[in-house]
C-alpha cells in the first residue's frame, strides 16, 4: 500500500479554506454594500423595504343622497351585508368552539327560507373543498334586519362582510329622473342614469386612504409611520320634485297602463311661476333597486315624437302676435288643396264655413293651412317656433336631452308643421313653451335640481334661480291665446275637442293633440285604429296659472282620447285639492255674506245701488220704479245673482246664460212664461234672444249643462 509522506504538504485543505474565505469576504462585501448604499441595481433599497411591509387601504367616500324639495329621501346609501360560510376545519383548529360549517345540510335547511334559496343549492355551495364561500345570490346585499335574523340562529361558520349599497326607498318612483347607481369592480358606487349619472362627480365625492407598516402576520408594526387621508363625502342634491304630486302621477300612469296598455305614456307637471318640475311619471318604468329596465331613455327629455295639434297653440300665437289675425274671419273647413296635396280636417269633412277662433276650438287642420297661406310665411313660422324654444335643448339638468327637428321647406310641409306633423319635439320643450302663456309672454327655463349642499361643510354650493326670457310675445297675444285655449276645454259646441278635460271650478285651459305615427321601417304613417299619439298641453287656473301640465300616450288599446283624459283629469283634481287651488276664491278678493233686507215697494234705483255696493250681481226685470218681488230672499255672498222684478208693464227677456235651474224656474214661473228645460246645471243657450218682450204666446226653450263656466264680468 502506498502511504503519504508525513513531510509532504497537503494542498487541498488550503484551497478549500481559500475558497470559503473569498466567498465569505464577498458576502460580507455585498452586505456592506447593501447596508451602506442607498441604491442597488438602480433600486432604492429603503423604499423597497418599506413597500414590502407597507399596506394601503382605500377609505371609501360616502355617496351623497338625493332628496325631494321637502327633504324626503329618494336615493341613499345603506349598509348591506354579504353572507359567507367558512368551510375549512382549519378555521376551527384546536379551538373548543366550532368556527366552520360542520353540517352543510342542517345549515342550508335553516338559511334557505331567509335567503330565498333552495336547500339543495345552499348545501351544494357549502359542500365544496374551499376555505370560505359566498352564499349568493340570496345572501348578497341583505339588510341589517336580515343579518340579525340569521345571527339569532347561531349557526357555526356563518359570518358577514359589511358593505355599502345604493338604496331607493320608494322603489319605482320618478325612476327616470333619479336614475340609478351601482357598485363597480373597484368597489365604488357609480351613477349610470338620470341625476345619479348627470351629477356623478358631485355625488360620489373623493375616496381617502390609509397606509401603514405591517409585520409578516399582517399586524401593524408599532411606532412606525402611518399616513391617512380622510375621504371627502359626496354632495347632497335636492330636486324640485314634490313627492305628493309625483305620487298622484305615478298612481294615474300605472292605473292607465293596466287599463289601456299603451306602448308608453307620460304625464309631467311644472310650477308655472318658477319652472320647477314638480313631477314626471311614465310607463314603462323600473325599480332602481332591482333594475328591471326595458328602456334607458327618459321620456321627459329624450323622447322625440310628432306632437300633433298641440302645436296649433304656437302657430296661432305666432299669427296673433303678427297683428293681422282676425278670429272672426271665416273660412271653409273640411279640405284645403296645396299643389297636388290635400289637407283634411280630422273628421274628413269639416263643419262648413266657420271662423278661425272656432277653428282652434275644433282643432281644424284646414284653419292652419289657411293661416300659413294668408297670414304667416314659412320663415315667420320657423322663427316663431325657434323663439318659443323648439330649436334647441332647454338645458334642464338631465342627461341626454334631445332637441327638436324643424325641417320644413315646401308649402305642404309648412302646413303640416303648423299642426304638428313632420316635426319632432320633446315633452320638456312643450312645458317650457307653455310657460310663455302662463307668464304674460315671458318664458321660463325648466329646472329639476333645486339646490346642492356640500355634506362635509353644510354649505349650499348651488341654488336654482328663476330664469326668465322676457317679452317673447305681448300680453295682448297671451290673453287671446288663453281665450282660445279656454274654449277648447270649457265650451260645449258640437266639435269642441277638449271637453273631457273640463273640471268644474278650476278654469283649465289647454289644447289636445292627436298625431299619426311614422313607420320607420316601411315609410309613411301607420294606419291602425289605435296607431296614434294622443296628447294634452294645458294649465290652470286661467286667470293666473299655477300649474302647467303636459301628457302624452302612444297606441293605447282603446283608440280614444279618454285613454289620456281620464288620467289627466284625475291628476288635476288631486293637485288642485293638494295645492288648495280654487278659481272661485281667487277671482273674488273679498267674499262676504249678506243678510237680505225687505225690499218690497222700495225704489228700484236705491235698492239696485245698495245691492251693487255689496258686490252683488243685480238683474232688473221690467221698466217700473218699485220692487214687486225678488229672488233669493234670504242670504247671498259676494258676486251672487239677485233678481229684482219691478212694477213695469214692459217685461223683456234677459240673457240667462250661466243662470242656475232654480233661478230660471223662479223667473219664468213668476212671469207665467211657457217654457221647456233641457238638461240640468246651468244655462248654455236659450231659444229666444235677450231683449224680446214677453207676451202670452211666447214659447221658450232653455238648454242647461253641468259643465259651464261662471260668466266673466268682462263678457
Amino acid at each position: 500500500m502506498k502511504t503519504r509522506n508525513r513531510k509532504q504538504k497537503w494542498k487541498l485543505p488550503k484551497k478549500i479554506f481559500a475558497f470559503f474565505l473569498v466567498f465569505i469576504l464577498a458576502l460580507f462585501g455585498q452586505l456592506v454594500h447593501l447596508s451602506l448604499s442607498k441604491t442597488v441595481y438602480g433600486i432604492n433599497m429603503k423604499e423597497f423595504a418599506l413597500n414590502r411591509n407597507t399596506t394601503s387601504n382605500t377609505i371609501y367616500a360616502t355617496r351623497g343622497s338625493i332628496f325631494d324639495r321637502d327633504g324626503n329621501s329618494l336615493a341613499i346609501n345603506v349598509t348591506s351585508y354579504t353572507v359567507i360560510a367558512y368551510l375549512s376545519p382549519s378555521r376551527t383548529g384546536s379551538s373548543s368552539t366550532l368556527k366552520h360549517v360542520q353540517d352543510p345540510e342542517y345549515t342550508a335547511y335553516k338559511l334557505a327560507p331567509i335567503l330565498n334559496m333552495s336547500v339543495e343549492k345552499l348545501t351544494e355551495l357549502m359542500s365544496q373543498d374551499l376555505y370560505q364561500v359566498e352564499l349568493g345570490p340570496g345572501g348578497r346585499g341583505i339588510t341589517e334586519l336580515t343579518k340579525q335574523e340569521i345571527e339569532s340562529l347561531d349557526l357555526p361558520g356563518i359570518d358577514f362582510i359589511e358593505d355599502q349599497k345604493r338604496y331607493y326607498p320608494n322603489g319605482d318612483f320618478a325612476s327616470y329622473i333619479i336614475g340609478y347607481a351601482k357598485k363597480n369592480d373597484d368597489g365604488n358606487i357609480i351613477g349610470e342614469m338620470g341625476i345619479e349619472s348627470k351629477y356623478d362627480e358631485m355625488l360620489k365625492g373623493e375616496n381617502g386612504y390609509e397606509e401603514y407598516q405591517q409585520d409578516l402576520n399582517g399586524y401593524k408594526i408599532p411606532d412606525t409611520e402611518e399616513k391617512r387621508t380622510n375621504p371627502t363625502n359626496g354632495s347632497n342634491i335636492y330636486l324640485t320634485l314634490d313627492s305628493n304630486i309625483q305620487r298622484f302621477l305615478e298612481t294615474a300612469v300605472k292605473g292607465n297602463s293596466k287599463k289601456y296598455k299603451p306602448e308608453w305614456m307620460l304625464i309631467s307637471v311644472m310650477d308655472a311661476k318658477t319652472g320647477d318640475i314638480l313631477g314626471s311619471a311614465s310607463t314603462p318604468s323600473f325599480d332602481p333597486n332591482i333594475k328591471d329596465i326595458t328602456n334607458y331613455e327618459n321620456p321627459l327629455a329624450s323622447y322625440l315624437f310628432e306632437p300633433g295639434s298641440t302645436m296649433k297653440i304656437y302657430t296661432y300665437m305666432c299669427a296673433i302676435e303678427k297683428g293681422t289675425y282676425d278670429g272672426t274671419k271665416t273660412y271653409l273647413s273640411g279640405k284645403y288643396t296645396i299643389g297636388e296635396e290635400t289637407v283634411k280636417d280630422w273628421n274628413g269633412y269639416g263643419w262648413g264655413t266657420i271662423n278661425y277662433d272656432l277653428g282652434f276650438e275644433y282643432s281644424s287642420n284646414v284653419a292652419i293651412a289657411n293661416i300659413l297661406n294668408t297670414i304667416l310665411t314659412k320663415d315667420e313660422l320657423k322663427e316663431c317656433l325657434k323663439k318659443y324654444g323648439f330649436d334647441d335643448i332647454t338645458g334642464i339638468e338631465l342627461g341626454r336631452e334631445l332637441s327638436s327637428t324643424l325641417d320644413f321647406h315646401y308649402q305642404i310641409e309648412v302646413a303640416n308643421a303648423g299642426f304638428g306633423q313632420g316635426i319632432l319635439t320633446t315633452p320638456i320643450q312643450h312645458l317650457q313653451a307653455l310657460s310663455i302663456i302662463a307668464n304674460n309672454g315671458n318664458m321660463l327655463k325648466p329646472h329639476i335640481v333645486e339646490k346642492i349642499i356640500d355634506s362635509n361643510t353644510g354649505e349650499t354650493t348651488y341654488e336654482r334661480k328663476v330664469e326668465t326670457e322676457k317679452n317673447i310675445v305681448s300680453e295682448k297675444t297671451v290673453e287671446k291665446i288663453k281665450e282660445l285655449m279656454y274654449n277648447v276645454v270649457n265650451n260645449n259646441n258640437e266639435a269642441t275637442t277638449g271637453k273631457k278635460y273640463y273640471v268644474e271650478g278650476l278654469d283649465i285651459i289647454g289644447k289636445t293633440g292627436t298625431a299619426q305615427i311614422y313607420d320607420d321601417v316601411h315609410g309613411g304613417y301607420l294606419t291602425g285604429v289605435n296607431d296614434y299619439i294622443y296628447s294634452f298641453a294645458g294649465m290652470f287656473p286661467e286667470n293666473d296659472p299655477e300649474i302647467i301640465i303636459y301628457a302624452a300616450i302612444k297606441k293605447p288599446n282603446y283608440a280614444n282620447t279618454s285613454a289620456l283624459s281620464e288620467s289627466v283629469v284625475e291628476v288635476i283634481k288631486n293637485i288642485a285639492k293638494y295645492k288648495n287651488i280654487n278659481t272661485t276664491s281667487k277671482a273674488t278678493t273679498v267674499v262676504e255674506e249678506y243678510e237680505l233686507e225687505k225690499y218690497i215697494n222700495d225704489n228700484i234705483e236705491q235698492v239696485t245701488k245698495k245691492l251693487q255696493e255689496k258686490n252683488l250681481n243685480v238683474v232688473v226685470i221690467g221698466n217700473g220704479d218699485k220692487v214687486l218681488d225678488y229672488y233669493p230672499t234670504n242670504k247671498l255672498v259676494s258676486n251672487e245673482r239677485i233678481i229684482l222684478i219691478t212694477n213695469g208693464d214692459e217685461i223683456k227677456l234677459p240673457n240667462m246664460t250661466s243662470w242656475s235651474k232654480r233661478e230660471v224656474k223662479y223667473l219664468l214661473d213668476y212671469l207665467d212664461v211657457n217654457y221647456k228645460l233641457n238638461g240640468d246645471g246651468y244655462v248654455i243657450s236659450q231659444s229666444i234672444k235677450e231683449g224680446t218682450i214677453i207676451t202670452d204666446d211666447l214659447e221658450l226653450e232653455i238648454t242647461l249643462d253641468n259643465k259651464i263656466k261662471t260668466q266673466k264680468s268682462a263678457e
